[in-house]
């Protein structure tokens, strides 16, 4: 038998035990002799260097751990989705569709099992596996590349045909209960703290800096959609979305359905909320997909974030009963007054609840909510526990009163400001040590800088310990200073360092966002860092200048004018640059180009661009993609299969040019 036969003989031989072991729970061989097959195949490999093919099983692991996560971004950002929690907020969901494409009632729907899990990306080029990240924030995840080739479910080749030659694959990596089980088991007999539940333990594992543990934890992966992005995909539909990538070796979630209009959606779901309990691994829902691609493309995005042609359909969410020992008020970190409520201790779907949210005043008086109150609490779409109400009020101890906001700020007892205007009362003082201490954890969270490590905790003790007063200081931080602070080993340190280190390559529009400037969460900061490109030159933007950027209006204009005017931010942000963070924004249209200023809608099928294309296209020219036509829209590039924006584009007199026009206008040459 030649080496390249042997090799082949093992490789099969090792994809059975693979598949055997950690998809079916049912080892075919022993440990033992896998790793002696494992070693036979990496010597082979070693003396024959033609014959390591990139689907190798060697190649699934082996990697030295890391010492900190590569940020990756993704080439398409991934999407989060709306919530209905009602067959009539799905019905609305359609109406609003329907607006915008009547065909929409007609076109059917494919309705998947909402997977419990966290979300990755997977990067193919020419069919290999080449890159996987985590969802992170939508544009900028996490390089988990090594940890997920241990994951079975993801092929390292794809089998078949028809795929395109750049694409990203979205998944849905989780834990089957069983192996949840076994791993909580094996933490409690080795004295380490259990997962709350699968969804976290799923997060750890695919974060861990040895690809090795990983690998142990038996994680699993459902395929659900494809991004092309250098050549189409032979698809017309989801359905037939889902039936490429099990071609191509992928795992598909079983209980999926194709259904032609809404009514069958909703018999369905009735079926499926019987139906999630029972499953061998942990969903929390339905999302429920408009089938026709076309259709995709003409619904669009809703403010940057969610796709209109996709929705999560969750069941009834899950309220207990407990008790307020205390209403609390902290301070954000633009000044905002937040009131919160101090609980006994909950348990709410697996996990165990101490605080809500109260919003603010007007909503406390509206309810009526008092400390001591026994009150109803509700964990719905996996956000913050929030108050429904209290119940039990004739059992109230008397003497109880009704709440009342400080006049004070509690922190640093500045009087507060309240508009007439606006529900929330607000610190002025931009030295108050509450303000300063939620700035900086909003600067290090995951949405922003996801500086791992450094969360509330972190931060208190840095601020405590005067090595820290400003963002910027948190990068001239050393590792001799950390380890003379309590609970900092070295190890933890050099890790804090590290991670504070590789947040300098974060994007503009993320260090927008995490300089907490009020109103500008991440889609305007995305906008901004796009439209202007530079730091230096959004800080020189006028509000009129500022509030003409599409998507920015006056009062968020104002927001930002007023934040750079301050001497404190200027310097602030001079010294961020100074120490080397990003102040620039990869493929940024700088205000200018070609197309700048102009709006262009993208609808049906290109001949060679995809749509991620047409559209960095367009932005690189200055110009902006929306998700509808209007009077204002400059032209709609139409493909093959237009839908109703054409219609549209033709009854309002907007310019419909192809893709051909759209390459000369953007002046590049095929």
């Amino acid at each position: 038998m030649t080496p390249a036969e042997r090799a082949r003989q093992l490789r099969e031989q090792l994809d059975r035990a693979n598949v055997a072991y950690y998809v079916q729970d049912a080892p075919e061989i022993s440990d033992a002799e896998y790793d002696r097959l494992f070693r036979e195949l990496q010597d082979l490999e070693r003396q024959h260097a033609d014959l390591a093919t990139p689907d190798s099983p060697t190649q699934r692991v082996g990697a030295a751990p890391a010492s900190v996560l590569p940020k990756h971004t993704h080439r398409s950002p991934m999407f989060s989705l709306a919530n209905a929690f009602s067959p009539e907020e799905l019905a609305a969901w359609e109406e609003r569709n329907a607006r915008l494409a009547s065909e929409v009632r007609k076109a059917g729907y494919t309705t998947e099992v909402k997977i419990d899990g966290a979300a990755v990306s997977l990067t193919y080029e020419g069919g290999r596996f080449t890159r996987g990240a985590t969802r992170g924030n939508g544009i900028v995840g996490e390089d988990i590349t090594t940890n997920l080739k241990t994951i079975q479910d993801i092929p390292l080749a794809l089998k078949g045909k028809g795929f395109p030659e750049l694409m990203e694959v979205r998944g849905e990596v989780y834990f089957s209960l069983a192996a949840f089980a076994l791993l909580n088991e094996s933490r409690e007999q080795e004295g380490e703290p259990l997962f709350a539940n699968p969804r976290n333990a799923v997060a750890g594992s695919l974060r861990q800096l040895d690809p090795t543990i990983t690998r142990k934890r038996r994680l699993r992966m459902f395929a659900f959609h494809v991004e092309p992005l250098k050549g189409q995909i032979k698809a017309n539909s989801q359905w037939e979305i889902l039936d490429l990538l099990d071609s191509w070796g992928f795992q598909v979630e079983a209980h999926r359905a194709r259904l032609t209009d809404l009514e069958g959606v909703n018999r369905r779901i009735a079926e499926y909320e019987k139906l999630l309990p029972t499953l061998p691994f942990g969903a929390d829902g339905i999302v429920v997909k408009v089938d026709s691609l076309r259709l995709h493309q003409d619904l669009g995005i809703v403010g940057g974030r969610e796709p209109r042609w996709a929705i999560a359909r969750k069941f009834a969410p899950e309220v207990a009963i407990t008790r307020v020992k205390d209403i609390k008020v902290n301070v954000g970190r633009t000044g905002a007054l937040n009131p919160w409520a101090l609980l006994e201790p909950v348990e709410i779907g697996g996990v165990t609840v101490t605080n809500a949210t109260l919003h603010n005043e007007e909503l406390i008086a509206q309810k009526d909510i008092r400390k001591g109150d026994w009150i109803e609490i509700i964990r719905a779409g996996e956000v913050i526990p929030q108050v429904i109400g209290p119940i039990r009020t004739d059992e109230r101890e008397p003497g109880s009163q009704p709440f009342k906001m400080p006049d004070q700020c509690p922190v640093c007892g500045t009087p507060v400001d309240k508009l007439p205007d606006e529900a929330m009362r607000y610190c002025p003082n931009a030295t108050c040590p509450g303000r300063i201490l939620e700035g900086l954890v909003h600067f290090a969270s995951r949405e922003a800088m996801d500086i791992r490590g450094l969360g509330y905790e972190r931060v208190r003790q840095l601020l405590d310990s005067g090595l820290i007063r400003t963002v910027a200081d948190l990068y001239r931080l050393e590792v001799e200073q950390l380890v003379k602070l309590e609970r900092f080993a070295k190890q933890s340190a050099t890790q804090l360092v590290q991670a504070i280190e590789a947040s300098k390559a974060q994007p503009l529009s993320i260090l927008i966002f995490g300089l907490g400037i009020r109103h500008v969460g991440k889609t305007v900061a995305a906008l901004l860092a796009r439209h202007f490109g530079s730091m230096d030159r959004l800080r020189a933007a006028d509000s009129a200048t500022i509030s003409g950027v599409p998507g920015v209006g006056e009062v968020i204009a104002e927001a930002v004018v007023s934040f750079f005017h301050n001497p404190d931010n200027r310097a602030l942000v001079a010294d961020l640059a100074g120490l080397g963070l990003t102040m620039t924004e990869p493929n940024a249209t700088g205000g200018e180009g070609p197309l700048s200023g102009q709006t262009y809608v993208i609808t049906g099928t290109l001949p060679t661009l995809s749509r991620a294309e047409a559209t960095r296209l367009i932005e690189q020219a200055g110009g902006r993609v929306a998700g509808s036509v209007s009077k204002k829209t400059a032209g709609l590039l139409a493909g093959e299969e237009a839908g109703s924006k054409l219609e549209k584009a033709r009854e309002l007199g907007v310019p419909v040019i192809n893709e051909a026009e759209l390459l000369r206008l953007v002046q590049r040459t095929q």
